[in-house]
């Protein structure tokens, strides 16, 4: 699983348009962390990276639950921190955006059980000090192999 090292808020927006360049519809992206270890800058660059205005202000939808923008194709952005789990996710209806034409970037996805697909991105957050992170991209699924491995690519890194 490649790990990046995040020195900035720059450096967190940047890797999150980089992946955002290369998803596709239906593609489901679990962003798992902390409070405050760079989520939304995370799904800021994503929004990018899909296309969506830079003018959209991209903020994350933690009294919403779920904020669309539209780029080269839906973004759903969720935040399910307020969530207990499964059956708040299922009585929301959540489970159709999860399965559908756009592409789902759930901020506390470690808050879904059952409701997880089988295949996505997984993208783990950790705080080493105040300004750096780290940054862990895991794919389950060759859907996501694939994504990881030209995200290396873009990078420069062997793979």
């Amino acid at each position: 699983m490649p790990v990046f090292s995040s020195n900035s808020v720059d450096d967190t927006v940047s890797l999150g348009e980089r992946v955002g360049s290369l998803v596709l519809p239906g593609d489901f992206i679990a962003l798992i962390g902390e409070l405050g270890t760079g989520k939304t800058h995370f799904t800021q660059g994503f929004a990018r990276g899909m296309g969506v205005d830079p003018d959209v202000c991209i903020a994350s939808p933690s009294y919403t639950l779920m904020n669309e923008y539209h780029g080269t194709i839906p973004l759903y952005h969720f935040d399910l921190y307020r969530l207990a789990g499964d059956d708040d996710v299922r009585d929301l209806g959540f489970e159709e955006y999860f399965n559908g034409r756009g592409v789902c970037v759930v901020e506390w996805a470690d808050r879904l059980c059952q409701e997880l697909p089988d295949d996505y991105l997984k993208v783990d957050f950790a705080r080493l000090n105040e300004t750096t992170r780290t940054i862990e991209i895991s794919p389950y699924g060759k859907r996501y192999e694939e994504l990881v491995r030209q995200l290396l690519i873009q990078y420069g890194k062997c793979i």
